[in-house]
């Protein structure tokens, strides 16, 4: 008897500790791993930087384009329509937004009221193609002209979004600005 009883009680601590151990890891490996919540703000994170950084580029790209027709001697494009030439309508603008938009009206922008809108106003930023084509930095350095209350705000995006307007994305757009709305992420 003694043989059995001693091997019956090897098995029983053999499985509490097994269970005690497979809990602990369960909870171990679940506190460990993010949740839904914390990789929804890192998405969204990322997407404020990658418009930044897409920005970034197209200024660069526009500086080295400068560049480019220096060297070619001032050549002219003398079409008649530009490949990148701009057509507002309204009419669809209205039916993403469900409201009347006013061409180039820099508080489409999400998170550009009447004031920031005149801070870039100042720095001859008044079209919604100025604004896409204008760094994130730059955009700061805007808002940093007007004091400290307008340092809070965070133009990463405000490029992207102009773009967006310039190109008449006006479904995108207003997807995005739902998604994002008041700098809620």
């Amino acid at each position: 008897m003694d043989w059995i009883s001693s091997t019956m009680w090897y098995w029983i601590v053999l499985a509490i500790t097994g269970i005690i151990s497979g809990i602990l890891g369960y909870f171990f490996a679940k506190s460990s791993t993010p949740s839904a919540a914390e990789n929804s703000v890192q998405l969204n994170i990322l997407e404020i930087e990658n418009a930044k950084l897409k920005s970034d580029l197209e200024t660069c790209r526009k500086r080295l384009g400068i560049s480019k027709t220096r060297q070619q001697n001032f050549e002219v494009d003398k079409s008649p329509l530009k490949k990148d030439a701009f057509f507002f309508d309204a009419n669809r603008a209205k039916t993403a937004f469900g409201k009347k938009i006013k061409e180039n009206d820099l508080k489409l922008v999400e998170g550009i009221g009447p004031k920031i809108e005149a801070l870039f106003h100042n720095f001859d930023i008044k079209t919604w193609k100025d604004l896409a084509e204008t760094s994130a930095d730059k955009c700061q350095e805007v808002l940093d002209s007007g004091g400290k209350r307008y340092r809070i705000h965070d133009p990463a995006s405000w490029p992207m979004q102009a773009k967006m307007a310039y190109e008449g994305h006006w479904e995108q757009l207003f997807e995005w600005q739902e998604k994002h709305r008041a700098g809620k992420y």
